[in-house]
């Protein structure tokens, strides 16, 4: 039978922690039981899961008392500060969704198919990336190994979804007229380039977030990078445009099929049928999808990319579970 295993799911009635457990349904890890955590607000929700119903739980300081050894955390930030030290202090590691913890040198920022070694350096906490960074680190990760990074210049179209229920309402209600709620703007039949707070520099905190991300999960802290990261009218799942200039030449077959071989990437790249990554058909899958792969002939050795990937799924609820399952087969061996 083995040991059994108790994941605490903090967050279960957001649209993480439902896509979370979703994606766990979909795995069926053995030996697991389960507790959901909420709000106050939330608590008392009851979730069908795993052919039972699940009665949420107010999350406090004693949830963790009776003894987790894993937990998901899909709460916020400021949820993230209170609660995860005190789980990791009863033996539980916290795989935290938020950016709570993602530039703390002393917790690990992990993508499974890029940098898994470094889940088992943690010491009670690790950190998800940023919903935007996940996907596009899996290509750069795969050319890196291959011809090495020079330069990354990100554009991104990012969905509603990553700004929660609220952005997904503006979206729906922009549709009908109404005024927005979650953004400064009417997001319906727009773009805009605006996503969490502008900084002193002109950027915004979300164009920091995949700049300083990318270079920590990449091991590399010196890459120069750049971001303009924008909010487009799509539900779901997000788009990127990623121009990398790198220091060894390439034959575009060859990048190809670096990338083809990556875990986690699909290659979609048939101009002649019109395939490329699309967000429609990433939606509900756990694969970066890669196309639009040419030459930039502005730069020696430049590449164009166009990455997409459900930016709830592997973006946040499924790189989370991935690194869940890494532990566990790393205890359960």
């Amino acid at each position: 039978m083995g040991k059994t295993f108790k994941l605490a799911i903090v967050g279960a009635t957001g649209i993480v922690g439902r896509t979370a457990l979703k994606v766990l349904e979909e795995k069926n890890l053995p030996n697991f039981e389960y507790t959901l955590f909420c709000s106050k607000k939330s608590a008392g929700t009851k979730l069908e899961f795993l052919g039972s119903t699940y009665i949420t739980k107010e999350l406090n300081e004693n949830s963790f008392d009776e003894g987790f050894d894993f937990a998901i955390f899909s709460a916020g930030g400021e949820t993230s500060k209170k609660y995860a030290p005190i789980a990791a202090s009863k033996g539980c590691i916290v795989v935290d969704n938020s950016s709570a913890f993602r530039m703390d040198k002393n917790v690990p920022l992990v993508v499974p198919e890029v940098n898994s070694e470094e889940i088992t350096k943690n010491c009670g906490i690790i950190a998800n990336p940023n919903c935007s960074t996940i996907q596009a680190v899996l290509p750069l990760k795969a050319l890196d190994n291959k011809y090495k990074l020079k330069r990354v210049v990100y554009s991104t179209y990012q969905a509603v979804s990553g700004a929660g229920r609220d952005g997904i309402e503006d979206l729906k209600n922009g549709a009908k007229g109404l005024l927005p709620k979650k953004f400064p703007h009417q997001i319906y039949n727009n773009c805009l380039p605006h996503i969490d707070v502008f900084l002193d520099d002109g950027y915004s905190k979300e164009e920091h977030k995949m700049i300083n991300e990318t270079r920590k999960i990449l091991g590399k802290p010196n890459l120069p990078i750049t971001a303009t990261t924008v909010r487009v009218p799509v539900f779901n799942s997000h788009s990127e445009s990623i121009n990398v200039e790198l220091e060894n030449d390439f034959n575009l077959e060859d990048v190809k099929q670096v990338l083809a071989n990556f875990p986690g990437i699909i290659v979609v790249d048939n101009l002649e049928k019109n395939e490329y990554p699309l967000a429609t058909e990433a939606t509900g899958h756990d694969e970066v999808f890669v196309g639009r792969i040419r030459r930039d002939f502005s730069v020696k050795s430049g590449l164009n990319l166009w990455v997409v990937a459900d930016n709830i799924r592997k973006g946040a609820a499924s790189n989370a579970v991935q690194i869940v399952e890494y532990l566990y087969k790393a205890v359960a061996k």
